[in-house]
């Protein structure tokens, strides 16, 4: 096989799976009006490959892929210019399936498709050589961005910074769960008496004992809390003046940031759960999404919290330190399926217990729900096992 002739689908995985699985030298995609219309699609596609390093020749075919006929002459023209050729069914509308199904009646070509429930690909006529072949590519975070036609951008944290481990991060966690409810106003001192990584590059805190919150409120300084931190090494020099002032140093710039920040604590703990599963392949603690890939000023972009990928499948991972708005909901699924297709899982992690008319909504994106009651009876990694073993979605 030569060219591989793709139905263009929305969901990006199935536009290259069965180009990176068999490697043919061209890949010719049947396409709708309204993705030939988009001047850079042939562009994003070639960037895919090129960032996947390989050398195929993408050509575009224009198309209403909802008139099966004009969709079988399309074929026909494609099949004659590259006789070796064959046909992968796995995306694309109805009638364009229909159309590839009476090309199949006048010329011998092969048709193949892709099974999400099976992993493998099979053959559909005269295509013996795709008949239950697995599939073992493996994707990156990065990865799943490209191949959507955006980039990936940083995010809020620098993951070199946590290459000196990862140990702070549970004891850092149970230190939150046991102050949840006064979690914000801790955050909210510690910022005022310190300067962000952008104001200033010293690490050292210090200001008055008492200092003002959100809307004028006086916050006191977290005596326990800060000596509890000063215990597990994310600050040192700690010096409580009580009811005068309160001074300490950062142990790390990482870690002034993670505590200038209400969620990061969930966060953190989250990603050092999947990388502890040894599930993945790889696992992104905030990964920044250009939906463009164009970096301009007016991109467009999304942060994901935590995004993990396992073979060809991604969890995108939200965490909410307070209560899970339809918001919320509605944009993990956006998010997941633009960028992960019908492969993807969703996944929301929250602080606070789930709400039935939360719940009721997620189950309706098909997005699953880790809340309290697992954070607090340590059932976070019981509960990723499961959602990696459940069926996700059927072909």
């Amino acid at each position: 096989m030569e060219t591989l002739i793709e139905l263009y689908d929305d969901r990006p995985l199935e536009n290259v799976l069965g180009v990176e699985t068999f490697h043919p030298r061209r890949v010719v995609y049947v396409c709708p009006d309204s993705a030939f219309q988009d001047r850079r699609l042939g562009e994003k596609l070639k960037t895919y490959f090129k960032h996947r390093e390989m050398d195929v020749h993408v050509i575009l075919e224009r198309t209403s892929v909802y008139d099966a006929e004009s969709v079988l002459q399309v074929l026909r023209k494609i099949v004659t210019q590259y006789p070796d050729c064959a046909i992968d069914i796995t995306g694309g509308t109805d009638a364009v399936l229909f159309a590839a199904g009476r090309l199949s009646a006048e010329i011998p070509v092969p048709i193949f498709t892709y099974s999400r429930r099976k992993n493998c690909f099979f053959d559909i006529r005269h295509a013996s050589f795709a008949d239950r072949v697995g599939c073992d590519v493996c994707y990156s975070v990065e990865d799943l961005f490209v191949m959507a036609g955006g980039s990936m951008r940083p995010g809020r944290v620098d993951r070199s910074a946590l290459q000196g481990g990862l140990a702070f991060v549970e004891p850092f966690f149970k230190i939150y769960l046991q102050n949840r409810r006064q979690w914000p106003k801790i955050v909210t001192y510690i910022q005022r008496i310190s300067a962000s990584q952008a104001e200033n590059q010293s690490l050292i805190a210090q200001g008055a004992f008492v200092v003002k919150g959100e809307r004028g409120a006086r916050v006191s300084a977290p005596t326990e809390v800060l000596r509890e931190l000063e215990q597990i090494g994310m600050i040192r020099e700690l010096s409580i003046q009580e009811g005068e002032s309160v001074q300490f140093t950062f142990s790390k710039e990482a870690y002034r940031g993670f505590l200038r920040d209400v969620g990061s604590v969930l966060e953190l703990y989250v990603y050092k759960t999947c990388l502890d599963l040894e599930a993945f392949q790889d696992v992104c603690l905030s990964a920044v999404v250009d939906w463009e890939g164009t970096a301009g000023r007016n991109a467009v972009s999304n942060e994901l919290d935590v995004v993990c990928t396992k073979g060809v499948e991604p969890v995108f991972i939200s965490c909410k330190t307070c209560d899970v708005k339809t918001e919320a909901l509605n944009e993990l699924a956006i998010l997941r399926d633009r960028f992960g297709g019908q492969m993807a899982r969703a996944v929301i992690v929250t602080a606070e217990r789930g709400t039935a008319a939360m719940r009721n909504r997620a189950s309706e994106l098909n997005i699953e729900v880790i809340d309290l009651n697992d954070l607090t009876k340590d059932r976070i990694a019981q509960r990723l096992r499961r959602i990696l073993q459940k069926q996700n979605r059927k072909d």
